[in-house]
């Protein structure tokens, strides 16, 4: 790159700074899931579920948000998403050991179900997909209030055939509500591979609800900043809704109750993985003059520290007291004054 002459990122908007710590994110995420799988299997942890191969995308949408006007519907696999709204590493940890001081849910919540009220992180549910209709509510108030944030919703493809995405879809073109719809194509719905889930293509049902689908490489961070930061702009000026599709694969399990060798080969996981977007885009902060080799290790080294940090720390934090299990059941009659 010459001098004077404008990287990829700085055209979009990005500076230096911020795209280096899109890259941080990504490991973050990545770190963290790893850590995950090697608790549960050594029986430290229930249950964990993966979103290894999906932190590319995950991150850039994040980055191209505004934290401070936004509301977000994240699903279950999206670490990358929540650790680059704010989410901390202990806080992660504290939901998969299921302590009491987890933020997500006091530790009454299985992992990977995130709602922050600081960082605008709304809860979500076990059933698949019910997060949209909740997007698209937010985004009518949002509209009926007069504020210029958006909602932003994740979910899966397998999810995008419930009945919940395409009512959500059909209230949001009709209304032209100002919510991002983000689906995570990873070409796989636990066990069923997308050519058994859906005839034609995700982001072309957003035709038939009156507004635009997009697809992209959910491997490729700056196109997926790019995509999401002009779905955001469209929305704050009252043209509608978004539907993105971001093409990408699940490296990992669906979760660490599957095995993913009963429905695909190692060998179709070990193709895919050349395709992982982390190492990606690392070579495209290098080739920009901002990132090398010897940033690289010091940063794995300093997120092995801040792994090894979380997991004492949630392994050591109390967990919830039995009658900690009526709280937020029922309505609490005490009015304040």
């Amino acid at each position: 790159m010459s001098i004077g002459q404008l990287t990829k990122h700085q055209k979009l908007g990005l500076t230096d700074v911020q795209a280096v710590e899109m890259y941080r994110s990504m490991m973050r995420a990545r770190k963290f899931d790893e850590r995950g799988f090697l608790l549960q299997r050594s029986g430290k942890i229930a249950f964990h579920v993966s979103g290894i191969g999906q932190e590319t995308a995950q991150v850039a949408a994040a980055f191209a948000l505004n934290q401070e006007q936004d509301y977000f519907f994240p699903y279950y696999r999206d670490y990358g998403f929540v650790l680059s709204l704010g989410m901390t590493l202990r806080e992660l940890m504290l939901s998969v050991f299921l302590k009491a001081e987890d933020p997500n849910s006091g530790g009454r919540q299985m992992p990977g179900h995130f709602g922050h009220k600081k960082l605008r992180i709304v809860t979500g549910s076990s059933p698949v997909t019910t997060q949209v209709p909740h997007a698209v509510g937010f985004a009518l108030a949002a509209k009926m209030q007069k504020q210029e944030g958006v909602s932003f919703v994740t979910f899966g493809e397998g999810s995008s055939n419930q009945g919940d995405f395409h009512e959500g879809c059909n209230f949001a073109g009709v209304h032209k509500l100002p919510v991002i719809l983000m689906c995570e194509n990873n070409q796989y719905a636990i066990s069923v591979p997308l050519s058994q889930q859906i005839s034609g293509n995700i982001y072309e049902r957003a035709i038939g609800y009156g507004f635009p689908g997009i697809r992209v490489d959910g491997n490729d961070a700056l196109e997926v900043y790019r995509v999401v930061k002009e779905a955001r702009e469209r929305a704050v000026k009252g043209e509608g809704p978004t539907l993105i599709e971001a093409m990408m694969y699940r490296i990992s399990p669906h979760s660490t109750a599957d095995n993913d060798m009963l429905y695909r080969t190692q060998e179709e996981v070990d193709l895919h993985k050349k395709d992982d977007g982390i190492p990606k885009y690392k070579q495209y902060l290098i080739d920009s003059g901002i990132w090398s080799e010897e940033k690289d290790l010091a940063l794995i080294e300093q997120l092995a520290i801040e792994i090894n940090d979380a997991t004492n720390y949630a392994d050591k934090s109390p967990f919830p007291k039995p009658e900690d299990v009526m709280l937020h059941v029922y309505a609490d009659n005490e009015v304040e004054a």
